[in-house]
């Protein structure tokens, strides 16, 4: 005991001393990011006529990107379509600007997060709101969606970034025993990204965070979709930078059309995209011009699966509001829904009385559950789906209401809508939907559910839900895909730990996490003497020049000592390594005599 004592008062003093520590606030400065104009609510006359985009044709000949609200169709201005010389002049001044940032500390990295963290916290609403009239979404899917996923890998990025950019040492295997391996992370240098409309603040943050942070500048091309929002959030990470000394230009937002998307591709060292998978292969083309690394999230078509032993009325909560969360201003959510037949009468009642009391309108004018779909005649296609599926067998089984949208509203709203007696034939069972459409069809077996679920060209997530939690992590492990939630939805990205991503038309490469920190990284293998300068590196005499006659002898005892099955047989091969070793000096020797 008398040992062990004082080693515990240690502990003890250490643990107390780490949580005085924790009640010692950061000094963290605040900044003051310019808003007036964003949402004062009095723009200029010529600025508040009612937007209507030309319809059936693309805007990309155009020389401005123009920015509406969705809800509303309210103009709130435009911005630059940039030429490709201008794309090329930005990622210039973003690569000098990265020699001088690769040099910074981890230390002011991290305050560069504290400060954005602080200001988030603090400016929630304003977040919130910006994102809502830029995209259509209600203030609580833009919390859930923008606000604390971004806090979440910020805190993340501040209690383990640096840790998993450090050296990492590696077993130096066999015949390195004298050496000493690890993998070392250096920044790519200018990282580009093009980002979809959805998410306007967290699709920003998420790649700029975790570029920033392991060295790296960034410039990023918002969605034209979403461009209003886009360049306020640019401003603060402008001002997060000018608190910490970064250098200017280290951060930039790029407005236009796909010329401009095109040009960022061919000017980087990395790529990260965040759209549709028709894109995503001409980006891939486009970056194999100058062979730089391609991260691709593309859409999805996540099932999500509902066994018999379930807990309906809770299940189905959260089913809706995975159903709800691809309305066309969310993430492409819980498109197929698969529930066993045991249980799907009782289901389906669930789901159509919670959808039922389900209301769409101007998020900013109500309380309202679903707010506007932000891209132009996107209701058009929604629709054509759900006529498809009709024609095919499909029963509209409930759907939503709308809530005061206004005389002149233009159609850019779509009822939350279940449908029944689905199947695989059906374009909405195959083709990415995002809208807010509930899709359910049985199932009998467990097997069963996996054929279906596996049986589309996406593969981004799944959901499953089971009484017993084994059954649903069989069900889940056979699911092709790459994000998995057991009894939950999307909660695997609440955990930013972990990498995001999907396979087949989903995409590859990941973000968030070790994985798509490290991927802004170029990895570098370094092997050093580990007892430098008392034991180095020495060419055995029988294969140096010129090689001896037992030269390849000699290297296969050597392969048979070092990697032999059998313990004997090594200390055999050891043995003649030894003695070849002994004669080729005793040949030397003589031969110097």
């Amino acid at each position: 005991m008398a040992f062990w004592w004082p080693i515990l008062v240690l502990v003890f003093a250490y643990a107390v001393c780490r949580f005085l520590l924790m009640l010692i606030p950061p000094n963290v400065p605040s900044i003051d990011v310019d808003a007036s104009d964003i949402l004062d609510g009095n723009q200029k006359e010529e600025n508040s006529f009612i937007y209507i985009p030309p319809r059936g044709r693309t805007q990309q000949q155009e020389k401005k990107v123009q920015c509406y609200e969705p809800a509303t169709m309210k103009y709130l201005g435009f911005f630059p379509a940039l030429s490709p010389a201008e794309v090329k002049d930005r990622v210039t001044q973003a690569r000098k600007a990265q020699k001088v940032w690769a040099k910074s500390s981890f230390k002011q990295r991290r305050q560069f997060l504290r400060i954005l963290l602080k200001y988030i916290i603090e400016h929630q609403e304003l977040i919130c709101e910006v994102s809502s009239r830029d995209t259509g979404k209600t203030m609580v899917d833009a919390s859930l969606g923008e606000i604390m996923t971004t806090c979440e890998k910020i805190t993340w990025l501040l209690s383990e970034g640096e840790q998993w950019l450090k050296p990492e040492y590696r077993s130096s295997g066999r015949s390195m025993l004298h050496k000493r391996a690890k993998v070392e992370f250096f920044p790519l240098g200018v990282v580009g990204a093009i980002v979809s409309w959805n998410y306007p603040f967290h699709n920003i943050f998420n790649p700029m965070l975790a570029a920033v942070f392991s060295g790296n500048s960034i410039v990023i091309k918002v969605s034209e979709n979403a461009s209003w929002s886009g360049c306020f959030y640019f401003r603060i990470i402008q001002a997060a930078l000018a608190a910490v000394g970064a250098p200017e230009n280290l951060v930039d937002i790029i407005t236009g059309f796909a010329e401009t998307g095109e040009a960022l591709v061919s000017s980087v060292d990395k790529v990260i995209f965040v759209g549709s998978p028709g894109v995503g292969k001409m980006i891939m083309k486009s970056a194999a011009n100058t062979l730089v690394p391609v991260t691709l999230e593309l859409g999805g078509k996540d099932a999500f699966i509902v066994c018999e032993d379930v807990d309906v009325p809770h299940v189905a909560q959260i089913a809706v509001r995975a159903a709800l969360q691809s309305s066309g201003q969310n993430c492409a959510g819980a498109e197929r829904f698969y529930v066993h037949k045991d249980i799907y009468s009782s289901f389906v009642s669930e789901v159509a009385k919670i959808v039922k009391s389900v209301s769409a309108g101007p998020p900013l004018s109500g309380r309202y559950d679903m707010g506007a779909i932000c891209l132009q005649e996107h209701s058009d296609k929604l629709q054509n789906l759900v006529n498809d599926a009709i024609d095919k067998g499909a029963v509209i089984e409930a759907r939503g209401s709308f809530g005061h949208l206004g005389e002149g509203a233009v159609d850019q709203y779509f009822p939350p809508t279940i449908l029944v007696n689905v199947n695989h034939t059906m374009k909405l069972m195959q083709e990415e939907t995002f809208g807010p459409i509930m899709p359910i069809m049985k199932f009998s077996t467990d097997e069963e559910a996996v054929e279906l679920a596996n049986d589309c060209r996406y593969g981004l997530g799944c959901a499953v839900f089971s009484g017993s939690q084994r059954r649903a992590k069989e069900i889940t492990s056979q699911i092709h895909c790459g994000v998995a939630a057991v009894n939950d939805f999307a909660s695997s990205y609440m955990c930013q730990s972990l990498p995001f991503g999907g396979v087949k038309d989903s995409g590859f490469g990941r973000f968030a996490g070790v994985e798509g920190l490290r991927a802004c990284c170029l990895a570098k293998a370094v092997v050093e003497d580990r007892w430098w300068p008392y034991i180095k590196t020495k060419i055995p005499k029988p294969i140096q020049y010129p090689v001896s006659e037992n030269g390849f002898e000699f290297q296969q005892s050597l392969v048979a000592a070092l990697y032999g099955l059998n313990i004997w047989d090594r200390l055999r091969a050891l043995v003649n390594v030894l003695k070849m070793l002994s004669e080729q000096t005793t040949t030397s020797s003589k031969r110097s005599e």
